[in-house]
């Protein structure tokens, strides 16, 4: 077997700042484009509105391992995040109301707020957030995570490494163990797996990095159980006024990357699920992962096959009237916890670093 190694003590140090700098850089942008806002500059770039993003919202705490922080926010952040967005002249729509908000033109900026994966914690910490400012929001939800069937392996693989000095992974061509001695080391076979789990057949890929967590005594479906909402608490959930509930798929896996047949089912029964737990059919869909690479044109046409009004991705925008020709494939703005200050939501929301960027 092979051994993975980051290498020496200075390359380790050298892939740690690499993602200190990358974070820096992207944080002066983002003061960059906060500061040409409050100028007055670029003012079309914001649009009309905007869809924002997000997953876990609990307080801070600090675990083992934590390669998906970005995906991580604070009530408090929150709370700042709409507030901001409040003194600015945002209105919070239900995400229901973005085509009409798209169709007809508004002197006020709109804000739709969406949550993927059905984590409890959206419930527990960021429904008080929402209710405190009368915001509507929608939870996407994934069948198989609601019913464990399927876990949720990014956290899987995220509580393995962070406890283990050492894992066996098999990428196609034999067991390889991967040294995990040190954080960069763990952060660099998080990162290995990840790109693994995206370049072959997912579920293949999933299946082997449950059945390596379990060897180390870390059971998957547990960890969807402890994190994720079932079906009571969905179901209860979709009964208060400010909350909705969109289809997620079943097994969460990247839709571009399947068959027109097994995207078109993903999607279908995902919807059928919702229905199932509140009565009514979802209008709205949140492709997983939701990147270039995970969601096509293709994918967009079956929802719309599918009667969804709106879909979802997390190609970063603003959404203006040309989005209204485009409604299955909407862009969405991350509120990311790298990036915990109202500013930068002041930043994003302005849609100047998407401009500059394209």
């Amino acid at each position: 077997m092979g051994v993975i190694a980051v290498g020496n003590t200075k390359e380790r140090l050298q892939a740690l700042w690499r993602r200190d700098v990358k974070r820096r850089l992207v944080a002066g942008g983002l003061d960059m484009a906060a500061a040409l806002a409050r100028a007055g500059m670029m003012a079309n770039a914001r649009g009309r509105g905007a869809i924002f993003t997000l997953h876990h919202v609990r307080p801070k705490k600090s675990r083992p391992l934590q390669p998906s922080a970005h995906l991580e926010v604070t009530p408090d952040f929150l709370s700042e995040a709409i507030e901001r967005l409040s003194a600015e002249g945002y209105e919070f729509v239900p995400l229901a109301e973005v085509p009409a908000r798209l169709a007809k033109p508004s002197k006020r900026p709109f804000a739709a707020f969406t949550l993927d994966d059905g984590y409890r914690n959206n419930a527990a910490y960021a429904l008080p957030v929402f209710e405190r400012h009368n915001a509507p929001f929608t939870i996407f939800v994934t069948r198989g995570f609601a019913e464990r069937t399927h876990s949720l392996w990014w956290e899987t693989l995220a509580e393995l490494l962070g406890q283990a000095p050492e894992v066996t992974f098999d990428f196609g061509d034999g067991p390889e163990l991967m040294d995990l001695t040190s954080e960069a080391r763990k952060f660099d076979a998080f990162d290995r797996i990840s790109h693994y789990v995206g370049t072959t057949d997912e579920a293949s890929a999933v299946s082997r990095i449950d059945a390596m967590a379990k060897k180390h005594g870390v059971d998957p479906l547990k960890i969807t159980a402890d994190l994720t909402m079932d079906a009571q608490e969905l179901r209860a959930l979709s009964a208060h006024p400010l909350a909705s509930l969109g289809a997620h798929t079943i097994s969460h896996r990247a839709v571009a990357r399947l068959s027109p047949e097994e995207a078109r089912e993903e999607m279908r029964q995902s919807a059928d699920y919702v229905e199932m737990l509140t009565g009514e059919r979802p209008r709205s869909l949140a492709y997983p992962y939701g990147t270039q690479q995970a969601v096509s044109e293709r994918d967009m046409t079956i929802a719309k096959e599918l009667g969804f009004s709106v879909a979802v991705t997390t190609q970063p925008g603003t959404l203006c009237e040309k989005h209204a020709s485009r409604l299955t494939g909407l862009p969405r703005i991350s509120l990311n916890g790298y990036y915990q200050q109202p500013r930068y939501v002041s930043a994003l929301a302005s849609g100047i670093p998407f401009s500059i960027g394209r």
